[in-house]
């Protein structure tokens, strides 16, 4: 089950990447080319957050039952010391969640306005900065706190 719900993972935070790109475009160009706010931009605000509520929900099963938190939980002093250890056992669940809370406080928002522009604005200015949380908690390659490859061997 752990190896299915870290398939999942992987291919799930792709989509949440995706679909903030995506809708972040899409009020970009609704907002500066003053367009109605269509069924088409609202399914994808709405799938946007549905999508990264899902990735929320495998994020914390996988958080309850990895070994690096487990071991961070119980070796807390000792685990603070190890960066990886500590990114994911504080940082990354942090950001994340803060993420989240952004996608879904920034949908229900632009949900909400009365004007298309408003919407658009409030989509945009939500999900940017929830996208950008984002790619600050990514365990990059390249990142020197904790790496991790694109696309995970399972």
């Amino acid at each position: 089950m752990y190896s299915t719900l870290l398939f999942l993972h992987s291919i799930t935070r792709w989509f949440v990447l995706l679909s903030l790109v995506y809708s972040i475009f899409l009020a970009l160009r609704g907002y500066f080319m003053d367009a109605r706010f269509s069924k088409t931009d609202n399914a994808v605000r709405h799938w946007t957050a549905t999508i990264s509520h899902v990735q929320l929900i495998i994020g914390v099963i996988l958080y309850i039952k990895s070994p690096i938190i487990k071991f961070f939980y119980t070796n807390h002093e000792l685990a603070k010391q190890n960066e990886e250890v500590s990114f994911f056992g504080e940082i990354h669940i942090t950001l994340m969640l803060i993420s989240v809370v952004l996608i879904t406080i920034g949908s229900a928002l632009a949900k909400r306005r009365t004007t298309d522009r408003e919407k658009f604005k409030t989509m945009l200015l939500w999900f940017s900065i929830a996208l950008l949380i984002i790619l600050i908690a990514i365990p990059w390659p390249f990142s020197p706190l904790a790496s991790r490859p694109y696309i995970r061997n399972i």
